[in-house]
């Protein structure tokens, strides 16, 4: 009777244990998800100023009090909530200067998605007024297709759409709706 009781006990260890290892299944990404609320960003950063260089030489500045990283997402981001100021250099170390409201950086597509009261302001006294911007970090090209001011010491132009190179030297303005010429003689 020992060994009969000894066998059951054998089958039914074996049973469980087949169950057991049939029953699991792999949810690694589930178990890294844990103690991180779905909606919530996976790092938070105050009061950054990242230098971007290249050779040696400073590309970009970017400044904001305030980055949300949600690099834990399928489709990754960095979100500026407070707004950014961001200096770009060219060749020269011109600096234009970009100021937004809010930014989102979509790091899979190198895209900035630049929003509220966005200016750009050029090392020529140019002037750019938008509600929202894109910089495709990839192609250096800036563009928009909700209405821009742009204002230059000659003229103020207003468009529909607006497209233009990283340092503003070549640019172009689709669906003008106006055109105002300024004075240059302020003297009198």
């Amino acid at each position: 009777m020992t060994q009969k009781t000894s066998h059951n006990l054998f089958n039914i260890v074996i049973a469980f244990a087949m169950t057991m290892f049939f029953s699991c299944k792999n949810n690694f990404k589930e178990v890294q998800q844990i103690g991180v609320l779905q909606n919530e960003p996976i790092g938070i950063a105050e009061n950054m100023n990242l230098k971007y260089t290249d050779s040696g030489r400073l590309k970009a500045n970017l400044i904001s009090s305030k980055m949300l990283d949600f690099s834990n997402r399928e489709f990754s981001y960095n979100e500026f909530p407070d707004g950014i100021l961001l200096n770009l250099y060219d060749e020269r170390n011109k600096k234009s200067v970009i100021v937004a409201d809010y930014a989102i950086v979509y790091n899979d597509t190198d895209l900035i998605d630049l929003r509220g009261n966005v200016l750009i302001t050029t090392e020529t006294k140019d002037s750019i007024f938008a509600q929202q911007l894109f910089y495709d970090q990839k192609r250096d090209w800036v563009f928009s297709n909700k209405p821009i001011k742009y204002v230059s010491p000659t003229k103020i132009v207003t468009g529909n759409a607006f497209d233009s190179s990283r340092d503003f030297t070549s640019f172009g303005i689709s669906e003008v709706t106006s055109t105002v010429y300024l004075d240059e003689d302020t003297s009198q």
